[in-house]
């Protein structure tokens, strides 16, 4: 019986540790095989940013263009410090869990990391309202668009809210900052659906070569010098 037991478990510890390595290699090499994009000669006009904080990824977007004022649908009473002359909002998708329990890395539990790697917890979209535009640099990369693009982006970001008649649903969470909130979310992150693969397909619903697969911030990144 003993003998059983260690057997299954050696199985189990054996399948783990492939699991890992298959992840990890598919992690590393599929985000430089970048899917095709989609060519437009329209005018490119619109500009946003993409941002990493070396774990996580984030759209910046202008605030008000002619497509969207994003103050209609995340009202700024909503957020302590945020007001109608901010400029930028930033948004990103990811584990309720971790974004709520996790506000420093020294706040990271392994039983929230696993909740979120297996799909075990629902989802937010992290909204934080910015003065300025944020710096370009190796963490943020700044991207031009058309108007078609910009539109097909919004389409794709505002389909990842739930919503009802009244609007977005707020998270009953005060945020990070003053400037920063909670939404309640679609879909379920794992392993395989992380943050950053939000990001990614979103880029490639707006018509730019992205990685095919991006669990990682850096590989999102990486397709947008």
């Amino acid at each position: 019986m003993i003998k059983r037991i260690l057997r299954y478990t050696l199985y189990l510890l054996c399948g783990f540790i492939d699991f890992i390595l298959v992840y990890a290699t598919l992690a590393v090499t599929l985000p430089y095989i970048r899917t095709s994009g989609r060519q437009t000669t329209a005018e490119k006009n619109i500009t946003i940013y993409v941002q990493s904080n070396g774990v996580h990824t984030d759209f910046v977007l202008p605030v008000k263009t002619a497509q969207r004022n994003w103050n209609e649908w995340l009202h700024c009473s909503d957020f302590k410090q945020a007001d109608t002359s901010f400029r930028y909002v930033s948004i990103g998708w990811g584990d309720k869990g971790f974004f709520i329990a996790t506000p420093t890395w020294a706040d990271l539990k392994a039983s929230t990391v696993f909740n979120a790697a297996f799909g075990l917890s629902s989802t937010a979209m992290h909204v934080t309202y910015r003065r300025s535009a944020p710096h370009t640099g190796a963490s943020c990369k700044r991207l031009v668009l058309s108007e078609e693009q910009y539109e097909r982006l919004l389409n794709y970001i505002t389909g990842s809210f739930r919503e009802t008649k009244k609007g977005f649903l707020l998270v009953d969470h005060p945020g990070y900052t003053g400037f920063d909130r909670f939404y309640e979310a679609k879909g379920t992150y794992s392993l395989l659906k992380t943050c950053n693969v939000w990001t990614g397909q979103g880029l490639e619903v707006t018509g730019l070569r992205t990685g095919i697969w991006t669990p990682f911030a850096y590989g999102v990144l990486q397709n947008l010098n």
